[in-house]
């Protein structure tokens, strides 16, 4: 027997592999519900099967998801409609966002029944630092693409958190030691299950253990964040004093710059008047 859920829309985290980590709160929401939007309905009887029912499924995944939502949204009205993904918490890299952006402006309750997320999984598994990190979920496949895109997170003092298939993981690999020089990292693998693998050592060493030996399974990647910027020197300076003395008044100017840099408000100070003088 299940219980009657309140009509709006329920985000449903589901086992990465175990089947055991589905909990008994996401079972219920998912026995109970009018309908459950999937990615893949296939993938979904299985975790159906091991409920022992039959689940009332209809697909939501990149291809039909605009086609599909308004429908949806319009069902919250009167119905319980569950969101899942094929495994994990749905909307890590996957269209549910929009789903949840547009229950939310047609006035529709918004649940979501936390659980298992391959990301934070690996995080915990990485032995790298926790306190700040960053997720980029699948870089992109054309080398040119996927050097912007780790260009563009170089500088950020976080660890890494990415997706990646087995036949692009060495690839990946190289990629990112190459554009972020040769940090310590792990590979996750087949987390939750009985192959399970958490592989840690430089980028460098990574990328060559997995050249010319993809694994199979679903992958995640953990960096660790750069190591700590050089200490500014008096050129470094002289260049943010020459910038900001374009805008502010010598005092500020130095004051900025002392905040950014790190250097000695008095000594940029008497820096900032000297080169004013100039």
């Amino acid at each position: 027997m299940t219980n009657i859920l309140a009509p709006g829309l329920y985000i449903v985290a589901t086992p990465i592999g175990n089947l055991g980590d589905l909990s008994p709160r996401a079972s219920q929401i998912l026995l109970s519900a009018d309908i459950v939007a999937v990615e893949d309905s296939r993938v979904t009887a299985g975790l159906f099967r091991h409920l022992g029912a039959k689940g009332r499924m209809t697909p939501y995944h990149d291809h039909n998801a605009d086609a599909v939502r308004p429908g949806l949204i319009a069902r919250m009205a009167s119905e319980a409609v569950a969101l899942v993904s094929d495994a994990g918490t749905p909307l890590i890299s996957d269209p549910g966002f929009k789903l949840v952006r547009d229950a939310r402006a047609a006035g529709h309750t918004v649940t979501t029944i936390p659980g298992p997320c391959a990301a934070v999984a690996a995080l915990t598994l990485a032995g790298l630092p926790t306190d700040r990190f960053f997720f980029l979920g699948f870089l992109p496949s054309k080398l040119h693409a996927r050097a912007e895109a780790i260009a563009e997170v170089a500088a950020i003092r976080a660890t890494l958190i990415l997706y990646e298939s087995g036949p692009r993981l060495g690839a990946a690999l190289a990629a990112l030691a190459e554009g972020l020089g040769d940090r310590e990292a792990a590979v996750a693998r087949e987390i939750t299950k009985k192959f399970e693998e958490c592989v840690t050592g430089t980028l460098t060493e990574l990328a060559a253990r997995y050249a010319d030996a993809p694994p199979r399974g679903e992958i995640v990647i953990i960096v660790a964040p750069p190591g700590e910027a050089a200490p500014a020197t008096a050129e470094d300076g002289d260049t943010a004093l020459a910038e900001a003395l374009t805008r502010l008044p010598p005092a500020k100017a130095a004051g900025e710059v002392a905040k950014k840099l790190g250097l000695d408000r008095k000594a940029l100070y008497a820096r900032a008047m000297a080169m004013k003088a100039e």
